[in-house]
């Protein structure tokens, strides 16, 4: 770009050669400039650049043939035994004990020249792109990313769906602890909701597991999934597959640079919440708060866009979809069903007995005779366990003792359901009742967890607690009694008339302790035993009296 200020003195220069028919002598002592300056600013009014110096010497400069031999053989090497910039500093170092030579120079050579020698030889021209135009409604992209996230405390890899409208941009996304099929299912399902309608052209793929079983060859030919074939046919889905590697990449860069994008900007720095439900919640606002951002330089927002492109895509169907994936395991005789290497608890009646079971993304059901038995979270890793310690409580009444070292009951202590007010009631009731009827009494309270919510079951607990009542139907009273309320335990009770102020009393109280605390005081000195003292000293039956009588009988 040429100088301002140069630009400026040839301005003026030629101003005062055509006003004042000044000579070049006269004009370059007037500016302080040389006279070929001033005759470059007679013959134009355009500044010369400025000339670059010649390049410096490198000391890399006596190993580039060496360098470019390199890259040349190359060409024809296999592709993932071919030089990279490591490879090519540590055999200058040891092969030509070029030890001044660095990495950075290096690297920076051959970032420049490998695509030139590419041309040179004749192996194509430098990958270009190519600018794509949509049409509103007829396209999109799906895939996947992988994001980090503080859950519940643990720093857990999760995956990131997206699917975005090509012509708009507006795109819509769903967290997921898996990238299953279950999930992939789920994402379009949510996707598709909230757009209101199908793409009536080409959906953009690449080949993601839950919907290409096999790739053929090298060309677009997929073996489809079959149960991603039935989901596509009944949302009229029509897939369009992406080469494999980063050349298909670059054939769905829209959804691509939309993961980018929504990582760097709603997921910097790594969000901490407890469940994945609330960070889909903060997701969901996310999507509608993108809507109001431009791509690049088009005059009209995502959302302004959106709603022309809206009506234009093809109506849902009326029925949803199924997205779980069904089983049908049979209850081993520890009350567990094996579902993709996990373990699930199912109720102890149900040993023995063939079960359907529906897999979710993030959770599965279990049904019994067309009833919902068992619902558990969606365990990720394989090989784990998930059990419910209220599965077991039929068998626990017969085996008390297998309690304290069951794996149920170790799992419902990390979850904390089972709190510290319930080890110490169950603490007390064994020392009041001894181990085996302690343990049974505490089984007995844990069972009125299925007709009474947790809450209220705990508040009896912590009331039985505190009045030293130890058995279930006390624990039962006092949690009728905040299930009747309506209060949230732990917080103060509502102040009461007088006459309703029994109810304000604990529900189990001692007996003893009441009648006690209604007598009169006691003002009798203790008791004293001193007089039958005596009977200690009456010789034994049939033995002579020291008065030399019998003794009498």
């Amino acid at each position: 770009m040429a100088n301002k200020g140069k630009a400026e003195l040839f301005a003026a220069i030629r101003r005062d050669a055509r006003l004042e028919g000044m000579s070049a002598r006269a004009l370059a002592r007037k500016y302080g400039v040389h006279r070929r300056t001033v005759a470059q600013a007679l013959a134009s009014p355009w500044p010369p650049e400025r000339k670059k110096p010649p390049p410096r010497r490198s000391r890399l400069d006596p190993y580039k043939p060496v360098i470019d031999a390199m890259l040349r053989a190359d060409l024809d090497a296999p592709r993932k035994q071919r030089h990279t910039v490591v490879r090519i500093w540590n055999r200058l170092v040891e092969e030509h004990q070029a030890v001044e030579v660095s990495y950075p120079m290096v690297r920076d050579y051959v970032r420049q020249r490998r695509a030139e020698i590419r041309m040179e030889e004749g192996r194509g021209p430098v990958p270009g792109f190519i600018e794509q135009s949509h049409r509103p409604g007829a396209e999109a992209e799906v895939d996947f990313g992988d994001v980090w996230i503080r859950l519940a405390g643990t720093l857990t890899r999760c995956y990131l769906f997206s699917f975005r409208l090509s012509w708009s941009g507006k795109a819509v996304h769903r967290m997921f602890l898996t990238c299953s099929q279950e999930a992939f299912f789920e994402g379009h399902v949510h996707a598709l909701t909230l757009l209101g309608g199908v793409p009536y052209g080409k959906v953009r793929y690449d080949n993601l597991r839950p919907a290409v079983a096999k790739v053929l060859g090298f060309n677009r030919s997929r073996v489809e999934n079959e149960r991603w074939v039935i989901f596509r046919s009944f949302y009229w889905i029509e897939p369009f597959y992406c080469r494999r590697g980063k050349e298909g990449a670059h054939e769905k860069g829209g959804v691509e640079g939309q993961i980018g994008y929504f990582r760097r900007n709603h997921l910097v720095p790594v969000p901490d919440v407890a469940t994945i439900d609330e960070l889909n919640a903060m997701i969901d606002r996310w999507d509608v708060e993108d809507e109001t951002r431009r791509i690049r330089s088009r005059p009209q927002s995502i959302g302004e866009r959106f709603a022309i492109e809206a009506p234009l895509l093809r109506p849902l169907p009326t029925e949803r979809f199924e997205t779980g994936r069904l089983f049908t395991p049979r209850v081993d005789r520890y009350s567990v069903i094996v579902v993709r290497t996990n373990r699930y608890s199912v109720p102890a009646r149900l040993i023995g007995q063939a079960v359907r079971v529906m897999l979710h993304a993030s959770h599965l059901v279990v049904y019994h005779k067309g009833q919902e038995v068992a619902r558990h979270e969606r365990l990720i890793a394989k090989g784990g366990s998930r059990l419910e310690l209220d599965h077991y409580l039929e068998i626990l009444l017969k085996k008390p003792g297998a309690l304290p070292g069951s794996t149920a009951l170790e799992q419902a202590r990390r979850s904390g359901k089972f709190t510290r007010e319930y080890e110490a009631w169950w603490a007390a009731a064994r020392r009041a009742h001894g181990e085996a009827e302690g343990t049974r009494t505490l089984i007995e309270a844990l069972l009125l967890h299925r007709h009474m919510a947790h809450e209220h079951v705990a508040a009896g607990i912590a009331a039985a607690l505190r009045v030293g009542a130890w058995t279930a139907d006390a624990v039962a009273l006092e949690a009728r009694k905040v299930a009747q309320l309506g209060s949230e335990p732990g917080s103060p009770p509502p102040a009461r008339s007088p006459a309703l102020a029994w109810l304000d009393e604990p529900g189990v109280v001692s007996l003893t302790e009441r009648r006690m605390s209604a007598l009169p005081p006691d003002t009798r000195g203790l008791p004293s035993v001193t007089v039958y003292d005596q009977l200690l000293r009456r010789p034994a039956a049939g033995s002579p009296s020291p008065s030399g009588e019998e003794g009498r009988p």
